[in-house]
């Protein structure tokens, strides 16, 4: 059970941070009393609208006060932050004391997650080992307190997100997250979105288990919500060191980040913030909260202003460029044949996730890329200014909205805060038995 947990309309500001003064007293009494070298792991700027960051910069000047503090955003293979991201992320933590994950580099083997138990939890979709390799200095440091601070929300390949996500994705190696990701894709996205057990959840859980049980470790689970005026708010916080304090949060995410249609949407248009979204590697989530209401031959129009790339790293987007978002037999074609794609294969998972399989269109209007770019990797184009003035995002309305001439649009401002499906697609899967 959590620690302690609150849910409201709304948990502003001010109760934020009381409820991470009770987070440090509860830490000291329930793992260490006088911490001297404390860690925080935090997410990283693609979800910097959880408002992970000041928590994490409120935790980090109460322990700081007395102990030790450094701080590693979970990366995952996404790209180190900038000083001024840091600034912009988590205030005014000294950034002598913000550490980049290495995914290649600055890893240790801890483990592995046996093949029989991947098989046997993905119903025979995954057959391999995956290795369990994590960031050096969480396993080395000597950490008196670890504190995960994390939005939990529908996700791809865990159902919901964070939890030990931060672990075996954020703070991974390329080996067990190439692995990781594969699993996933081989099972389906559309099975994995919004079940709070996926099969790599439970690979996950396993590992947390079997290997991570030493570690002074906590969990801040942050819920959000749209209030009455269309704002991104605060509506729960799980405060706790077991598998039930990551389930409670999910069932709350379950409840308020999942829109449900009784019909499919011919056409949805989604904006990815500009700050946060430069890839399409990140932005792509556009595509992977929304593909389960969609029309078939219906559209996907994703409004993307600060998107200058396809993969985080130059290999990747390297990849992404050479074999497009072509559909899962095709990328499944390549990557049979592919030495690059095997080598990479949380690569070749994204290709997979980002396709529709041809049954809807997805038109990206970017803010640093060409129409050649875009229409090379499989995407419709759109001029962004054209596509600003149509469905301008501080006019538009979350939810439907009818414009001038009769077209009716389905608007999201933040799609990576979120879920949105047909009851049919929700509910009548197989993996829908996975629940909790």
């Amino acid at each position: 059970m959590p620690w302690f947990s609150e849910r409201s309309e709304e948990i502003g500001a001010k109760r934020l941070e009381e409820l991470m003064e009770q987070t440090a007293e509860e830490a000291r009494r329930r793992i260490c009393a006088r911490p001297k070298r404390v860690l925080l792991l935090p997410p990283d700027i693609t979800r910097a609208h959880s408002g992970a960051g000041r928590l994490t910069e409120l935790l980090y000047h109460h322990f700081a006060r007395e102990a030790d503090v450094h701080l590693i955003p979970t990366l995952g293979q996404h790209v180190p932050h900038t000083p001024e991201v840091n600034r912009r992320m988590f205030g005014a933590i000294p950034n002598e004391k913000i550490h980049a994950h290495d995914w290649r580099g600055g890893c240790v083997h801890v483990g592995e997650i046996p093949a029989d138990f991947v098989k046997e939890s993905s119903q025979g979709a995954a057959d391999w080992p995956i290795p369990v390799v994590l960031n050096r200095m969480v396993m080395e440091g000597g950490w008196d307190l670890i504190v995960h601070v994390g939005h939990v929300v529908p996700h791809e390949v865990l159902g919901f997100a964070n939890h030990n996500k931060n672990y075996f994705i954020g703070l991974a190696g390329k080996e067990m997250i190439c692995a990781s990701h594969m699993a996933a894709a081989s099972y389906g996205i559309e099975n994995n979105l919004g079940n709070l057990i996926t099969p790599v959840r439970a690979c996950f859980n396993k590992a947390e288990n079997d290997f991570l049980g030493h570690l002074p470790d906590v969990y801040v689970q942050i819920v959000m919500a749209r209030d009455e005026a269309d704002q991104l708010v605060t509506t729960g916080l799980y405060v706790g060191d077991d598998l039930e304090t990551y389930l409670e949060a999910a069932r709350q995410s379950r409840e308020q980040n999942i829109t449900v249609f009784d019909e499919p949407v011919q056409r949805m248009v989604c904006v990815m913030q500009a700050d946060e979204f430069v890839s399409t590697w990140v932005a792509n989530k556009a595509i992977y909260r929304t593909r389960m209401a969609i029309a078939d031959g219906g559209e996907l129009i994703v409004i993307a202003p600060g998107l200058e790339r396809f993969g985080e790293q130059p290999e990747v987007d390297a990849i992404i460029r050479k074999y497009g978002y072509v559909g899962t037999p095709k990328v499944m074609e390549y990557y049979r044949k592919s030495p690059e794609l095997q080598d990479l294969a949380h690569a070749t998972a994204h290709l997979i996730h980002g396709s529709s399989e041809g049954r809807f269109r997805i038109t990206y209007a970017p803010g640093h890329m060409t129409r050649e770019e875009i229409e090379g990797v499989g995407f419709g184009y759109a001029d962004l200014e054209q596509t600003l003035a149509k469905y301008p995002p501080d006019r538009m309305k979350e939810g439907w909205n009818e414009l001038p001439g009769g077209e009716r649009v389905f608007f999201i401002h933040t799609p990576s805060a979120g879920l949105w499906s047909t009851r049919k697609k929700l509910f009548d899967r197989p993996s829908a038995a996975c629940g909790v």
